[in-house]
């Protein structure tokens, strides 16, 4: 019996349910973490320094290049997401989660080393790449590892993690530093998420569904044994049979589409519907970024700064407090979700965000005082909502809804999809910090304008507006003109 695949023999009942809990949470923060820390890090002075050519707060970098560097993080997630695919299963979940760890902490060191913005954009993509990983194994690893009743809220107290909060308060903290550890540091900090998962998970054992299907039997019997020690006699003998009875169900029907390989499998149906099943978990993921959020968590403090109007420092406490309120709000469905379901939580949440971003259409438009505090309730509200609904309700769909013999496969093609949506978000986006009138430009003329920096619509605004002086002073020649010639008349 492999003690690596079983964990510590001690750890049992409660206490292993809840370290193992705890240990997805941490592995989640990164994921959070590293969507909210350069948003803030971003506009600040020392960063801008040192990458002055996407520095947009002086409006002479390159706002493009500014969204593909925050962007290509998420390239890296979406490869990352797309290997898993392929080593998920031989690894198992527990070794897959190391090397995604390890990678991450890798890309992190380059990242916060970095000196130029190739070195910086390198290290994002391998940071990405780690993360991708872990994203796609860690809700499989715990979905495998809960109990039915409770399976729904134990994820969602993983994913509640999975907010910008600590980045934020990380990034205000560091604004008041004057040098270059102000964007150094906050970045560094992920080194310590991805070595504490690393030796927690080393504790813990990998699931008996994987193990099983391995014909680990005596390793998957522990491992339920320690799970449903707490659970009447004959819990954990009932758990096997029903897992051992759903492969071989699952197995007869891969053998009717022919033995395909896994990632073949996810795309054909088949008796046991497997493409049907993994669409269920892509589209949640796709649409859980079409909402927006990536939109709000990444430009948060660029929309305080130039739309609202707030100071830099200001914008970063705003933030601050938004990602709080943003946390807080993802532990309501805690209590409620495997009450409510999870289809319901969806629908509520799409109400709500819709509200609010109807609102901002608005209110952004126009940097004064009264706009801007509406534009920022509107902002919390919708980060309310979002955590209610959306925070987890795909990632359960993706994990839940996948056959057990292509788990890993189809957990990861979902989580692919948010990933390469995630990009798609950012780098789609080209009327962060520009007024309305300025987004107009971007659509006038025989193409949409994406690869536009500051200077040229600058450029592009002062001269429409000299061209609209111009038909005003004709105007007013020929209104001069015709009314003396109605004098001479």
């Amino acid at each position: 019996m492999s003690t690596f695949l079983t964990g510590n023999p001690h750890l049992k009942g409660y206490t292993l349910s809840r370290l193992i809990g705890f240990t997805c949470s941490v592995a989640f923060i990164l994921f959070g973490y590293k969507q909210g820390v350069m948003g803030g890090v971003i506009t600040g002075p020392q960063f801008t320094q040192r990458f002055p050519s996407i520095d947009t707060t002086s409006g002479h970098g390159n706002a493009q290049l500014q969204g593909f560097t925050l962007g290509i993080y998420n390239i890296g997630c979406w490869a990352g997401s797309l290997l898993t695919m392929v080593i998920g299963e031989p690894l198992g979940r527990k070794r897959t989660i190391i090397v995604g760890a390890i990678i991450l902490a890798t890309g992190t060191i380059i990242q916060c080393a970095s000196y130029s913005l190739a070195q910086l954009l390198v290290g994002r993509i391998i940071t990405g790449t780690g993360n991708g990983i872990i994203t796609s194994s860690i809700p499989v690893w715990h979905a495998e590892l809960s109990k039915a009743k409770s399976r729904g809220k134990l994820i969602t107290t993983e994913l509640s993690t999975n907010v910008v909060s600590v980045a934020y308060w990380v990034d205000y903290g560091m604004s008041f530093v004057n040098n270059e550890a102000a964007w150094r540091f906050p970045i560094a900090l992920q080194v310590f998420c991805a070595v504490s998962t690393i030796v927690f998970i080393l504790f813990l054992p990998d699931t008996p569904r994987w193990l099983l299907k391995q014909g680990r039997h005596s390793e998957a019997r522990d491992v339920l044994n320690r799970l449903f020690i707490h659970d009447p006699d004959g819990a954990a003998d009932r758990e096997t049979l029903e897992i051992e009875a759903a492969l071989a169900e699952e197995r007869l029907a891969q053998e009717q589409l022919g033995n395909k390989g896994p990632i073949r499998t996810i795309f054909t149906n088949g008796t046991q519907r497997f493409f049907h099943r993994t669409m269920l978990g892509v589209w949640g993921m796709i649409m859980n970024q079409l909402t927006g959020i990536n939109l709000i968590t990444y430009y948060a403090p660029f929309i305080f700064i130039k739309s609202v109007g707030f100071s830099q420092k200001l914008s970063s406490l705003m933030s601050g407090f938004l990602s709080l309120e943003y946390y807080l709000s993802t532990l309501i469905p805690i209590f409620i979700i495997d009450k409510v379901g999870r289809r319901p939580l969806l629908l509520w949440g799409l109400v709500g965000m819709s509200i609010c971003m109807f609102i901002l259409a608005g209110t952004t438009s126009v940097v004064d005082f009264g706009p801007g505090i509406v534009t920022t309730v509107a902002l919390f509200v919708y980060d309310f909502w979002f955590g209610i609904g959306w925070i987890p309700g795909p990632w359960l769909l993706a994990s839940e809804c996948a056959p057990l013999t292509t788990r890993s496969q189809s957990a990861a093609f979902a989580t692919s999809a948010t990933w390469i949506f995630t990009f798609l978000v950012a780098e789609i986006t080209p009327t962060k910090g520009k007024s309305l009138l300025q987004i107009d430009l971007l659509f006038t003329g025989p193409k949409v304008l994406l690869d536009i920096s500051e200077e040229d619509i600058r450029a592009m605004q002062k001269r429409q507006i000299e061209h609209v002086i111009q038909e005003h002073l004709v105007d007013k020649e020929e209104e001069k003109a015709g009314g003396q010639h109605i004098e001479t008349v």
